[in-house]
């Protein structure tokens, strides 16, 4: 590989870097070619992009990108394959699916967001993490529920008792 062809290659895992808020460090050096076809395939349905990269170029496209990646380019040993996603989740959904069938891919590590997560044992860590939307969801359901407790105990009370007790009130003497 001559050099110009070495910098397109990191110029196009740092644009990669900046554009996914989402990484995935994997290692899929055990998979043959049929396996790694239908890995590929697996991605592509869940919208992530797998680039298989030298380790050296990477770390390289790491540092130009301008992002702090932390240890995660310790991670880079012996076959790496990065996955690239906007949803933060779809990646380690795809390798437990893909686990099913064989014991790789390995995670690696992760960079979600800010976040890096280092070694396999992330994998359920980073299935457990919520989505920005999920989020909302729950706050917004955490939100209502006072008013929805509101509206239900005067519902339940049939609302002519506290009409009563609200007038009763208006008209006490002080």
């Amino acid at each position: 590989m001559t050099k110009h062809e070495k910098n397109e290659v990191i110029d196009n895992l740092a644009g990669l870097f900046n554009e996914f808020k989402n990484i995935y460090v994997t290692n899929v050096a055990s998979l043959n070619a049929k396996q790694t076809s239908l890995l590929r395939g697996e991605l592509f349905k869940s919208g992530i992009t797998m680039q298989i990269a030298k380790n050296t170029l990477i770390e390289k496209a790491m540092e130009r990108s301008g992002r702090d990646f932390g240890k995660l380019s310790e991670t880079l040993v012996g076959n790496t394959a990065l996955m690239f996603c906007h949803e933060m989740k779809e990646p380690a959904k795809a390798i437990k699916a893909f686990r099913k069938k064989t014991a790789i891919p390995y995670l690696k590590g992760a960079a979600i967001d800010v976040d890096i997560f280092i070694g396999d044992n992330q994998l359920d860590t980073l299935m457990a993490l919520k989505t920005k939307n999920e989020l909302i969801g729950e706050i917004i359901g955490l939100l209502q529920s006072p008013a929805k407790n509101v509206i239900g105990a005067l519902q339940a009370s049939g609302g002519g008792k506290i009409a009563g007790l609200v007038k009763t009130l208006s008209e006490r003497p002080e």
